[in-house]
């Protein structure tokens, strides 16, 4: 599932103040396929979580913020699924 830098940036300014928790995955819920390669399954997060910066743990809104290091998300989401 690929994202348009203009959506990316729309999902990174969701507000978890006003954002329906309901209509956030849960993070437990997600399911990491290890067989995959690492693109796909960064391609299989975004598709379970459907906003790779803002989900739910045990009913607790998680935003999530990338500091201004030049990573992109995907730089990110690879070093994570590289470390497990």
């Amino acid at each position: 599932m690929e994202m348009d830098a203009q959506t990316l940036q729309a999902l990174a300014e969701v507000d978890i103040r006003t954002v329906s928790k309901e209509s956030l995955a849960d993070i437990k819920d997600v399911k990491i396929d290890r067989n995959l390669s690492r693109e796909e399954r960064i391609t299989d997060y975004i598709r379970q979580v459907k906003n790779p910066y803002c989900v739910q743990c045990n009913g607790i809104i998680v935003k999530m913020n990338f500091s201004q290091s030049g990573e992109t998300l995907e730089d990110k989401l690879t070093s994570y699924f590289l470390s497990t």
